[in-house]
């Protein structure tokens, strides 16, 4: 017998057994088999939210698909002509991601209503609504800015249900802070696609198998430093932001042990904080005071992570959680990271709001 096959023989060695078992229960962890045993629970409910986790793999995979072969296709690339209902001009991979979301759940029976950044009002399956009670909020793909030069993008998305009969459409029980999400997560298409998700258990990492076509766990129970090395910050707005802001900026900017990567993607720069620690700041500007990011479909999920996580998300001023949104679109400042960093971010801030009443013309 070889040394090979004696370490393997559960006679001679019998930790095989239990190793060989471990790592092929490791290798078959997919994502919907992995919700039922975060609940430990085989009731509807469980069985519905490993259902929806399963349909939200399904349009991660999709989209994976397409942005993998994107730069061959014809009208796969570049800008549709119009505007989504921030303003902002609307990529045509965006119409194509918001659309797959869309076709994952028609005729599931699971969710009735699905509320998109890039749709004016929520999208109803009226097969769904009779049974479905479950919301889903998503933001397509995050950062479309880098579609065109092929770097980093990602989705967004958070389940929520519903609450009353929403006899109106008007989705008005959304609008409420964010603790009232059950499951929250993020996809990142990057060298290997990976979904990101939770469902108040804890932060679990799943990595698309292109073999096998599933989501394979790779890391469970991720926690995030309190402190981190990096700070990500558009800093082509410096002179747009508050000064405490700056002031943040500048500190970083002359001690030593920090790092700034920005990629231009929430997703992306987010998913390296989470592994590596840090802090993501998206501040407000004189031009919008309120920020850019949305509450219910990116700061709200992410915030749902990271605190999940060990982390925080403020506003700089109250928790991202814990803000009632007064409308769908409604936007936020966001904080995101390290629970340290975090505070030291609100620090600056909060200095800067005791200097303004100080002296008004400090705070200007």
């Amino acid at each position: 017998m070889t040394e090979l096959d004696q370490s393997l023989d559960p006679s001679v060695n019998p930790s095989a057994v239990f190793e060989h078992k471990h790592t092929i229960d490791r290798d078959c962890t997919t994502l919907p088999r992995h919700v039922l045993q975060q609940l430990q629970s085989f009731s509807p409910e469980a069985q519905d939210l490993s259902a929806i986790m399963n349909r939200v793999a399904l349009a991660a995979k999709l989209i994976a698909r397409r942005l993998t072969r994107a730069g061959l296709m014809e009208d796969a690339l570049g800008f549709t002509g119009r505007t989504n209902v921030q303003g902002e001009a609307v990529k045509k991979m965006d119409i194509y991601a918001n659309q797959v979301f869309i076709s994952s759940f028609e005729q599931s029976g699971l969710v009735c209503r699905l509320a998109s950044e890039e749709m004016d009002r929520p999208y109803y399956i009226p097969e769904n609504c009779p049974l479905g009670r479950y919301t889903l909020l998503y933001d397509p793909i995050d950062g479309s800015s880098n579609l065109d030069i092929n770097i980093n993008v990602g989705s967004i998305f958070a389940v929520r249900k519903q609450e009353g009969d929403d006899i109106d459409r008007t989705a008005q029980d959304l609008l409420q802070d964010g603790r009232g999400q059950i499951a929250a997560g993020y996809v990142l298409y990057g060298p290997s696609t990976v979904l990101v998700y939770s469902i108040g258990k804890g932060v679990h990492a799943f990595t698309l198998d292109p073999s096998l076509g599933e989501f394979i766990l790779s890391h469970e129970n991720i926690r995030v430093p309190d402190h981190g090395p990096v700070y990500s910050v558009n800093e082509g707005n410096f002179w747009q932001w508050d000064e405490s802001i700056r002031d943040y900026t500048r500190y970083v900017h002359r001690h030593e042990g920090y790092t700034a990567r920005y990629g231009g993607a929430l997703v992306g720069d987010f998913h390296r904080i989470l592994f590596q620690g840090g802090v993501f700041l998206y501040p407000g500007t004189t031009k919008q005071p309120e920020g850019k990011l949305r509450l219910l479909y990116e700061s709200a999920p992410l915030a749902y992570l990271i605190e999940q996580a060990g982390g925080r998300a403020s506003t700089g001023a109250q928790e991202i959680l814990d803000v009632v949104a007064d409308k769908l679109h409604m936007r936020t400042p966001l904080v995101i990271g390290s629970k340290d960093d975090v505070a030291l971010v609100e620090s600056f801030i909060e200095n800067g709001r005791r200097q303004a009443l100080i002296s008004p013309k400090a705070g200007n």
